[in-house]
């Protein structure tokens, strides 16, 4: 069956003060895909994602979201986002996960309206799918970073979002949490439908759960299924980063062994 795209983006530039960020952007992302998406440090990336939301307006181009033109674009319950940011959070902050998770249904239930009783059951379903039940109660300024960035992709969860939009969000989550991670992005992705963006520059993970991969550096260097894009792994990367990179792949073998994963990009901040 031929899926719609679920992202169309064409002929988009964007440049902040005069310099150009992002060059002739031409990106098709079909619902149901998990797409990775990677880049040097200031490669545009995150201005990309910040267009797709429409926190952004590209000097040239159009996007269109599951077949909308972007300016008439309102169901924007339909897109959950989790920023790189979301797990620098202040521990002293006085929320519960529940109450955190329930944030996500503003826009749905409005800001100081009550939930009912089938607004507080999807609080407690979202929770479940990131497996974050045992926390139900718990401050969320406790926890660890890796918990931290599953209650928060609860919280864009629970207004059940067609496109999760996840900009590295595993930065200052440990290893061994991070492979869990994924395994539950992959999880949401083919058992629920939900069509994935992950930025990131943990190149090795990646090629493991994601089914497609772009390769931005102002320009798309790449875009095609994980297959085609482990073919030419090596020269992407020399391409994209401008000299020659050694790129370490995991052992396929052991699925959760990233004992060697490669950063190609150092301290991520686009």
């Amino acid at each position: 069956m031929n899926k719609k795209p679920a992202i169309e983006i064409k002929d988009l530039s964007f440049a902040y003060n005069g310099q150009n960020v992002l060059e002739d952007i031409n990106l098709t992302i079909k619902e149901g895909s998990f797409l990775g998406l990677v880049g040097p440090n200031g490669s545009g990336k995150s201005t990309l994602i910040k267009c797709l939301l429409s926190l952004l307006k590209p000097d040239q181009g159009e996007i269109r979201l599951f077949g909308e033109k972007l300016a008439r674009f309102d169901s924007w319950s339909d897109i959950g986002f989790v920023s790189q940011k979301a797990n620098s959070f202040n521990s002293g902050f006085p929320a519960t996960v529940f109450e955190v998770v329930s944030m996500g249904l503003y826009g749905k239930v409005g800001l100081f309206r009550f939930l009912k009783k089938k607004h507080k059951e999807e609080v407690r379903n979202a929770i479940r799918q990131v497996e974050m039940e045992d926390y139900m109660n718990a401050n969320i300024g406790q926890l660890s970073g890796g918990q931290q960035q599953r209650v928060f992709i609860a919280r864009a969860l629970v207004s059940k979002p067609k496109l999760l939009i996840l900009d590295e969000p595993t930065v200052g989550v440990d290893a061994k949490s991070v492979n869990r991670f994924y395994d539950m992005l992959k999880d949401l992705n083919v058992n629920q439908g939900i069509t994935l963006i992950l930025v990131t520059h943990d190149v090795g993970a990646m090629t493991e759960y994601v089914t497609d991969v772009a390769c931005l550096n102002r320009h798309l260097h790449f875009h095609g299924d994980t297959k085609e894009y482990e073919e030419q792994e090596e020269d992407m990367m020399s391409r994209m980063y401008g000299h020659d990179v050694q790129v370490l792949t995991h052992n396929h073998d052991h699925p959760h062994d990233h004992s060697h994963d490669h950063d190609h990009g150092g301290k991520h901040r686009d």
